[in-house]
């Protein structure tokens, strides 16, 4: 089978969104937009994912990187013309036969338009996908001028696909300033390219009015699931206790194969249980030697990119810790604090509360302590 490999454009600014915070960074549905674009290049027929970011944004890189095992980054250029002739220079020792050159502010690529792209590449060195201009067009001279013929005109998206070969060399002879786009250096160089149906959900979002309606867009597609998480261990010997990714002086320890931090056990359980993902035995055996000691931390931020994988979003938290000792009440807001930094929400988002069983069972004879909890995920209907 032929190598494919899809070169994502980050390397902007994004200045015209405003704000500091370059556009492919700015949170959607409360994930960057890279992330979301990277989303749908999970496709079968892509055999690896590389990224050109701007010089200096390594750091605002890793943040999207969820779980994935993404290659080091390829540091971009000025302009985008710029940028993937960087990217293709890296690739360039591994001459991948075919690239989708795709820009991140497109985040929403349905899997059909890859598909078209890549069975066009059968038969041309080049294939973009476009859609047909259906608004008037009319000139600007200070005042709304003569309207422009529509007849010939298409909306040309990205991704674009090329054989690599071909688009490689048409960037190196390309002589003509900032290219808008890679199709216009291929033809430049001479090369066919093809053209295939494009998709309305490929809009480039570029201004603050596009993020709101991507936003509304995502929010209608989520549906509510709930997860419920228990766990309990035993006290033993030590000198504290783990919970809620707290460290609480103590005159035992909890007893477990990792860190044994109740609240966080029951809070991984509790998103896995949203996703129908199991629970946290089958992510993390405790037969496997390489968790004993382990920070629970790990487990729920597992927990955590998987939910963002599978497009969604994670509403409210909330956990019970059932335990006579030691007092729960001088650390909550810590334990709160650190569950919100761990999911990457607003601690408003995360409950913690505490009771006891009235000196009855296991806790109440101070044996060890339990938690539940409960997490409310927001999915696609179609996850």
């Amino acid at each position: 089978m032929a190598r494919t490999v899809a070169l994502v454009v980050a390397a902007g600014s994004g200045s015209r969104t405003g704000g500091e915070t370059p556009k492919q960074y700015r949170k959607l549905a409360g994930r960057p937009l890279l992330a979301h674009a990277l989303d749908r290049l999970d496709h079968p027929r892509i055999d690896e994912v590389r990224v050109v970011i701007g010089a200096g944004q390594e750091e605002a890189f890793a943040t999207i990187e969820e779980g994935r095992t993404l290659p080091s980054p390829i540091i971009g250029g000025v302009t985008r013309q710029d940028s993937v002739r960087n990217g293709l220079e890296a690739l360039a020792g591994s001459a991948p036969e075919r690239i989708l050159i795709h820009d991140a502010a497109r985040p929403f690529l349905p899997a059909g338009v890859i598909d078209r792209l890549l069975d066009a590449l059968d038969d041309a060195p080049g294939a973009v996908p476009v859609l047909p201009v259906v608004d008037t067009l009319a000139r600007r001279n200070g005042a709304l001028g003569e309207a422009v013929p529509r007849a010939d005109l298409i909306r040309v998206q990205t991704p674009q696909a090329f054989r690599f070969d071909a688009i490689l060399a048409a960037h190196r002879g390309w002589n003509g300033g900032d290219a808008t786009d890679d199709a216009q250096v291929a033809r430049a160089a001479g090369l066919n390219v093809a053209m295939v149906t494009g998709d309305p959900a490929l809009e480039k979002l570029t201004y603050d009015e596009d993020f709101a309606r991507a936003e509304a867009m995502l929010t209608e597609r989520l549906a509510p699931r709930t997860g419920l998480g228990f766990d309990v261990h035993a006290f033993g010997p030590g000198e504290s206790v783990w919970l809620g990714g707290v460290e609480i002086a103590h005159d035992r320890a909890l007893i477990g194969h990792s860190d044994a931090d109740v609240v966080l056990h029951a809070l991984t359980d509790a998103l896995l249980g949203a996703l129908g993902a199991g629970d946290i035995g089958d992510h993390f055996p405790p037969s496997d030697p390489k968790w004993r000691g382990a920070p629970s931390a790990l487990f729920l931020e597992h927990a955590r990119d998987l939910v963002a994988r599978a497009g969604g979003r994670i509403a409210h938290c909330d956990v019970t810790i059932i335990c006579e000792m030691p007092r729960i009440g001088p650390h909550r807001d810590a334990m709160r604090a650190r569950i919100a930094a761990l999911l990457r929400l607003t601690v408003s988002r995360v409950s913690v509360k505490a009771t006891t069983t009235e000196r009855l069972g296991f806790t109440g004879r101070g044996e060890g302590i339990a938690a539940q909890a409960i997490a409310t995920v927001l999915l696609p209907e179609s996850a």
